[in-house]
């Protein structure tokens, strides 16, 4: 979901204000001085002074350089224990809920999406919706030629979905498909008889520290999926991490390494754009993650919510906003901070590290001027 009508999801908005005042995580990820893990607070200080100039408006940044924390902000009124909406950045937490129920045995990726909802299907479903598989909703070619639509308010349906004409073979067309990421949630419910929230509670919120995530559903009950979860800013680094470790966390596998390899790389071709135009948007589309230019990968969603692993540069960078100008957050860390890694630690500089101190604690949101 890029450019949609304004969020209302008024059964969201509640849990957001009912999770507003949670403390952070009990366990956090360990924090460093920037010139311990290779990179300098002169550059880091040069991104968010940039950042915080070009783009309208900015809620948070942390940045996590081998396993450590090594810069964070918010702009006021945000904080670090405030849950922030993700918007399509969800889409990457559904998807690794799909890989876990594949781990263990509740469904294959090679399943027909109409083997869950024998019930819901069509009575004379056309070859291509027969033909659609649970791989080609993760990678976005269920074969729409047009996104189903759907209410932000109420969420997608399983009935509206199936009501769309689906005029591509699957697997050979990409489409951004919002109630397609709808329809892995429920999947997943059909699967495992929980729904996504609960069925990755044990598994992937718990072990990684991430409390009490909040994260909307529809009359169908099943959880949205494709968009509406609310975590904080260091939860999405977490969840970064974890991926960037290939699955591991504190010494235990949680996600399996192979899913880990298929879901952030190029699984299909989604370059139709203008050339030129948001690069960062043409590089390919893995199983509900994007790749990017320099081998990185990211999950993100409307509005600026990014996830960006860097592997090459054993980094993680979180951003949460409410801006159209996402390709203008990548450029500026390919710009700003991707020079500035090193592979060894530097030594330390307390001027400037009292800069970027500063810096980090004087930022407030200054929102777009609307027009008259």
């Amino acid at each position: 979901m890029k450019n949609k009508t304004p969020f209302h999801f008024s059964v969201l908005a509640l849990l957001l204000l009912a999770f507003g005042g949670i403390a952070r995580s009990a366990a956090p990820l360990p924090r460093s001085s920037p010139e311990e893990q290779g990179i300098s607070s002169a550059a880091i200080r040069d991104f968010v002074e940039a950042a915080d100039k070009q783009i309208n408006t900015l809620h948070s940044f942390m940045l996590v350089r081998h396993g450590h924390v090594i810069a964070e902000c918010w702009w006021k009124p945000e904080a670090a224990d405030k849950p922030h909406v993700l918007w399509s950045l969800s889409k990457s937490f559904n998807s690794t809920a799909v890989g876990l129920a594949a781990e263990e045995g509740k469904l294959s990726l090679e399943d027909p999406v109409l083997k869950f909802f024998k019930a819901e299907a069509p009575a004379e479903p056309g070859e291509n919706l027969s033909a659609m598989r649970v791989r080609d909703l993760l990678t976005m070619s269920g074969g729409h030629d047009t996104e189903p639509k759907f209410s932000i308010e109420s969420g997608p349906s399983v009935k509206e979905f199936f009501a769309q004409p689906v005029t591509h073979k699957p697997g050979t067309w990409f489409r951004y498909n919002t109630p397609g990421s709808y329809m892995l949630s429920a999947i997943v419910t059909k699967a495992t008889g929980q729904t996504v929230l609960d069925f990755l509670k044990p598994r992937l919120f718990e072990p990684l520290g991430i409390e009490n995530p909040a994260w909307g559903a529809t009359a169908e009950g099943y959880n949205l999926g494709g968009f509406g979860l609310f975590v904080r800013t260091e939860d999405i680094a977490k969840f970064g991490q974890l991926y960037l470790q290939k699955g591991k966390w504190n010494g235990k596998q949680l996600l399996p390494e192979k899913w880990i390899e298929a879901a952030t790389a190029k699984q299909v071709d989604n370059d139709r754009a203008p050339s030129g135009k948001n690069p960062d948007w043409r590089q390919g589309y893995g199983f509900q993650f994007w790749r990017c230019q320099h081998n990185a990968y990211r999950g993100d969603g409307r509005d600026g919510q990014i996830c960006l692993v860097m592997p090459e540069q054993d980094a993680v960078i979180a951003i949460t906003a409410q801006t159209g100008q996402m390709q203008t957050e990548l450029d500026l860390v390919w710009e700003k901070l991707l020079p500035a890694f090193r592979p060894e630690p530097l030594p330390a500089n307390s001027a400037e590290s009292g800069k970027l101190k500063h810096a980090l604690s004087e930022l407030t949101a200054h929102p777009a001027k609307k027009d008259k």
